[in-house]
């Protein structure tokens, strides 16, 4: 069996990456890099007051990422205020969603996450007027093509993504956390009726600790797209280490689960934190989950596949089985999310939108 990649175990202790010497920094600053954990590593070492204990080279690309972290943070805040403004004559509570909602609410793992956009929950029935308000202040839908604006609109849990016109920034406007199509229908209205306010924040809100993981964890796991898994399995790490010190918190969020039909991608949640990550997930928690795990062959097969996609997209983290298990992982994605005949239609949609994407730049 090959050893841990190097960024698995800067995750589990950051205190070991102290003793590293040149050539491991080096390694270690790539793998992170290709998991998107850079700043993240940064932000861990910070809170342990180690970074003046690392290496002058390696430390320079740590306080880099770090001050790359700070002024994304700062322009996560600034937006955030923005579509607040913008949506605030509609009488709705904001609720913000994943690494948002880590950074504004200030929890560990928010602190040097880089994300591409910002992602609220919002009533369906209110789904018009919130996209009418955001493009009054100047949000635009980026996906014109017919066929993708009603993909959005009957078959997500989403708006077509909008990009402000000037800033360039993104935003995400779901109206549940899977699409109606999938299986699991987790029911919106509980999650906005638990989701506290933000202290010092007014009108602003997240999802409640219990729902954090559980988002977080269906996010992971139903997704068909895995280029920042290790970092969202930092994410479900961070938070578990976080909230699970509180008497009870794991049998609530066993229990909290399975009235949000999402007891599948919690069980993957707490088995792969903890073999890949160490998170410590108490033995009879991991035990009661059983009942939500799959068929013996079959989670055998999830073993191979998530233990090498959950692994940064790096040369010295892939074997001969990492392609085969992202692209079977990828399939895997799209079939949780659609049945069978919609999901044929799509991705044979996609495959000719590729073909003239190729053909096109053939051309030019």
């Amino acid at each position: 069996m090959r050893p841990a990649p190097l960024v698995l175990r800067a995750m589990r202790q950051p205190e070991w990456c102290v003793g590293l010497d040149g050539g491991d920094w080096d390694l270690l600053l790539r793998q992170a890099g290709a998991a998107h954990l850079l700043a993240g590593l940064a932000a861990m070492l910070a809170e342990r007051r180690l970074l003046e204990q690392v290496p002058r080279r390696p430390r320079a690309h740590l306080l880099w990422a770090q001050a790359l972290a700070e002024r994304h943070a700062q322009a996560v805040r600034w937006e955030v205020r923005e579509i607040a403004r913008a949506l605030d004559g509609l009488g709705l509570p904001l609720i913000l969603l994943k690494g948002a909602a880590y950074a504004l609410a200030g929890l560990p793992n928010g602190r040097g996450r880089l994300f591409s956009d910002i992602d609220i929950l919002v009533p369906k029935e209110n789904l018009d007027e919130v996209e009418a308000a955001l493009m009054l202040h100047g949000w635009v839908a980026q996906h014109h093509d017919a066929y993708d604006q009603r993909y959005y609109r009957e078959w997500m849990h989403e708006l077509p993504p909008m990009q402000h016109a000037r800033r360039q920034s993104f935003i995400d406007v779901h109206h549940a956390i899977l699409p109606p199509t999938a299986a699991a229908r987790p029911d919106p209205a509980l999650l906005r009726a638990a989701a506290p306010p933000l202290p010092g924040r007014p009108g602003l809100r997240t999802l409640a600790p219990l729902d954090l993981v559980l988002h977080s964890a269906t996010h992971l796991f139903y997704d068909s797209e895995l280029s920042h898994g290790l970092r969202d399995l930092v994410d479900i790490h961070r938070l578990l280490l976080q909230y699970g010190a509180e008497a009870g918190f794991y049998q609530r969020l066993a229990e909290r689960a399975a009235r949000l039909q999402l007891q599948r991608p919690l069980f993957y949640a707490l088995r792969y934190s903890a073999r890949l990550l160490h998170t410590p997930v108490p033995a009879h928690l991991r035990e009661a989950g059983a009942a939500a795990a799959p068929g013996r062959w079959r989670l055998a097969l999830m073993d191979a596949l998530f233990c090498r996609a959950l692994l940064p997209r790096h040369a010295s983290c892939d074997d001969a089985g990492s392609a085969t298990a992202r692209f079977l992982l990828y399939v895997r994605g799209n079939w949780l999310r659609m049945p069978p005949l919609l999901l044929a239609r799509h991705l044979l949609h996609k495959a000719l939108l590729s073909r003239k994407a190729d053909a096109a730049a053939q051309q030019a």
